[in-house]
């Protein structure tokens, strides 16, 4: 379960709590933050990031709530520094991030971009996940199916998907499986809860 979110204190085991919500769950659906020898909040999208791990939801509402709580200095049981737009910055890290995992599923043969090549993916049952860009076309968009038993991410904008897939903008892409994309559909969940969009919903059905 843990698999999505490993990170230096795994050994700990794969489940964490939420500082905002005590809700426990897996680390690959939490943020974690660490906080830095200036007593400033970073959050740690890699989780990497030395030091004791504050976990909290991939939620926007949930990372909201834990700054208004001021749940990370209770956490750290110290004073901390919060930088301005700190769930805005989660959520442009986050992207980032899977934009470069994208990204390298590409340059390893395991992900397509454009209609065509898509649809092809699609029809020999190559592709795993469908994605396509929050502000493409809904009619050109309802053409194509996420996969049977696969997944759809539809939040990333055109110009995300374009950075990873060394275009301008990409509207239609698919991973096919085994590499990255289980981390890709893992951290693009996250993504997905922490962005404030209408691309979690009304996606193609398979």
């Amino acid at each position: 379960m843990g698999r999505g979110g490993a990170s230096n204190d795994q050994q700990d085991g794969p489940e964490r709590k939420c500082i905002a919500t005590g809700d426990v769950q897996p680390k690959h659906g939490l943020i974690r933050f660490v906080i830095g020898p200036d007593n400033q909040v970073y959050p740690d999208i890699l989780g990497k990031l030395p030091g004791r791990g504050i976990y909290v939801s991939a939620d926007r509402a949930a990372l909201e709530l834990a700054v208004k709580k001021k749940a990370f200095a209770r956490s750290a049981k110290q004073p901390v520094t919060l930088p301005d737009g700190l769930v805005d910055e989660v959520e442009q890290q986050l992207a980032r991030r899977v934009v470069d995992l994208i990204s390298l599923q590409r340059k390893a043969g395991k992900a397509v971009a454009g209609y065509e090549k898509v649809k092809g993916w699609l029809q020999s049952e190559e592709a795993e996940v469908l994605i396509q860009a929050v502000d493409g076309s809904g009619r050109g968009k309802s053409k194509l199916s996420t996969p049977h038993y696969g997944h759809y991410i539809g939040w990333l904008t055109a110009d995300e998907l374009g950075l990873a897939f060394g275009r301008q903008t990409v509207i239609h892409g698919a991973l096919a499986s085994g590499g990255l994309t289980q981390r890709v559909v893992e951290e693009a969940g996250r993504l997905k809860g922490v962005r404030v969009n209408e691309g979690g919903s009304g996606h193609p059905k398979g």
